[in-house]
């Protein structure tokens, strides 16, 4: 069996040959530091399904030098399993079931119009500072009823503790991830304060209300919760937006299929985000011994599911170079890509996400048609986690 490299270096700048190569070698393979790799959209997805394949939190250690990035992570609902998974999942469902991603559509359209008002059309602009970084930030927080003026602190916290994420931290990252794990819970937890105190038409207040057999979320649970929602929805959407419109900028023929209205930004969204995936890798811990592609996981033994790879897999996707796996084709459809996860897991704030970047799509489209790459843009050194440092473009005279 092919022993791979989670640590190797080409899987920063393009990891798709090297993904391909694991692919070709078989759906579940060993990875160098004993972890199971899934490679293909099949292994991925019966991984991500399977039910004895769980999210199992462990502290990292030492522990007391960790507080409160463990606390914080031992209580949100993607590190746990049923019946903690099942109470927080219905709970959350219930507060989102308030109206709010409906409520954020006209907020969010206000505010991408207002961002691209600031763009100067005469000289190159990083569109992802401008506008892909500080639209989430600002959405989670009108979500959350928190100022928006707050969204540098929160973006830094966000990026600090997700970098976590990554494969073989050093310990500057650890030192960085502990602080701003405080210093959000600390701000959290006032947040939380004011709004037991003055209720408004936020998720924080509908979070603080929910209940679930007469018992709502815990303390910690809450503070979690509310960290991960801005985490997820912060570093997901960047990603997403900058791997995707550079993926668009570098096919101008798939743009003006966007442009002139051939295709809808909501159908080439899916494609923007099966391309090329911000999430890479997610783990998951086996509660028993089970069966993925022939392979036998032992209970306790984790699993690297490659989102990417599965994303790529010409088994599902197709292999004609013009219309497969490897093309990038924003009519695809149907388009089964993993970006969301599946199964227990799968994210519950896709609806918001996907409202989201279609509208920061289509307004910048819509905005500026003739917009077009300036430079080719500096990528993030990280891959679990796989994301643009800068996205320099022209966006030319404003359009409709």
């Amino acid at each position: 069996m092919t022993t791979v490299d989670l640590l190797d270096p080409a899987l920063v700048d393009d990891p798709y040959p090297l993904l391909a190569t694991w692919r070709a070698a078989g759906p579940v393979l060993r990875a160098t530091d004993g972890r199971w790799v899934a490679t293909t959209h099949a292994a991925v997805s019966a991984t991500l399904r399977h039910r004895a394949l769980g999210r199992i939190w462990t502290d990292w250690q030492p522990a007391e030098q960790m507080e409160p990035f463990n606390t914080l992570h031992r209580n949100q609902l993607m590190e746990n399993e049923p019946p903690e998974h099942t109470r927080m999942r219905r709970l959350l469902a219930g507060a989102f079931a308030k109206g709010h991603v409906e409520r954020m559509r006209p907020r969010i359209e206000t505010l991408a119009d207002a961002l691209l008002d600031e763009l100067d059309p005469t000289g190159p602009v990083d569109v992802l500072a401008a506008y892909a970084e500080p639209m989430p930030v600002y959405v989670i927080a009108d979500l959350l009823g928190v100022p928006r003026e707050d969204h540098v602190r929160l973006r830094d916290w966000s990026q600090a503790i997700v970098h976590m994420y990554e494969q073989g931290v050093d310990e500057a990252t650890r030192e960085a991830a502990v602080r701003a794990s405080a210093d959000f819970a600390d701000y959290v937890r006032g947040v939380v304060e004011l709004r037991r105190a003055q209720p408004g038409e936020d998720l924080v207040s509908d979070l603080i209300a929910e209940r679930d057999g007469g018992s709502g979320f815990s303390e910690e649970e809450l503070v979690a919760t509310v960290v991960l929602l801005l985490n997820a929805g912060h570093e997901a959407s960047v990603n997403t937006f900058g791997n995707g419109l550079h993926a668009l900028l570098r096919h101008p023929d798939q743009l003006a299929r966007v442009t002139t209205g051939e295709v809808t930004p909501a159908t080439a969204l899916e494609e923007l985000i099966r391309f090329d995936a911000p999430l890479q890798l997610f783990e998951r811990t086996a509660t028993a011994q089970v069966e993925i592609a022939g392979v036998t996981v032992a209970k306790g033994e984790t699993v690297a599911c490659l989102m990417g790879s599965a994303n790529r897999d010409a088994a599902v996707f197709g292999a004609d170079p013009a219309t497969g796996a490897d093309a990038f084709d924003v009519a695809r459809n149907p388009n089964p890509h993993v970006g969301f996860g599946l199964g227990r897991h799968f994210c519950l704030g896709a609806p918001l996400a996907r409202v989201e970047l279609e509208i920061t799509l289509r307004r910048l489209l819509e905005r500026f048609p003739d917009i077009a790459l300036a430079g080719a843009p500096p990528r993030r050194p990280t891959w679990v986690l796989r994301g643009l440092a800068a996205l320099p473009v022209t966006v030319g005279p404003a359009g409709r």
